[in-house]
């Protein structure tokens, strides 16, 4: 629900804005977002006998380095109808609005072995041809047994399980019989 509502506010921002300007809002609203994992910011923000002048106060004074009339009048505008709290979903939104404004998107690379750099920038390269964009992957090490990349940004998920191929070789072997 949240993400609906701060879509309909990035469309008046990319209305009268140009993609350096949604790049700073969307630098502005991240920080303003990561605020939001403190807690004592939140009980602040979410306390109802905190009148909404304090409040605005609060969040222009966090964004004042910005310099930017835009960014302000938002926040004003946020607070003037209670909806503070979708900071965190337009930050997010603006970072996938801007992405694929961009085509410019972030993977991830999951395995429980280690994967070398070469290997790395060769499946980048492999999905910008593929899905003509720019695709930064970066690598986790977890417990999957194989690999896994991940782009959220285009909805891609692809993955290489052990075990999967080990049942399916089985399975086409016992057919075989």
């Amino acid at each position: 629900m949240e993400e609906l509502i701060a879509k309909k506010y990035i469309k008046a921002l990319n209305a009268g804005s140009d993609l350096a300007t949604m790049q700073t809002v969307s630098d502005v609203f991240s920080v303003l977002a990561d605020s939001f994992k403190d807690d004592k910011f939140v009980s602040i923000i979410a306390n109802p006998h905190v009148n909404a002048s304090d409040k605005s106060a609060i969040l222009l004074d966090a964004v004042k380095s910005a310099e930017s009339e835009q960014i302000n009048n938002l926040i004003k505008l946020l607070v003037e109808n209670k909806r503070i709290n979708i900071i965190p979903a337009i930050a997010s939104e603006l970072k996938k609005d801007i992405a694929n404004s961009t085509k410019t998107y972030e993977g991830i690379i999951y395995s429980d072995s280690d994967i070398d750099a070469k290997v790395i920038t060769e499946l980048s390269t492999g999905l910008n041809n593929k899905f003509n964009s720019t695709i930064a992957l970066t690598f986790v090490k977890n417990d999957f047994n194989g690999i896994k990349v991940e782009v959220v940004g285009l909805g891609i998920e692809i993955n290489f399980s052990k075990d999967r191929i080990d049942s399916q070789m089985i399975e086409h072997i016992i057919k075989a019989i």
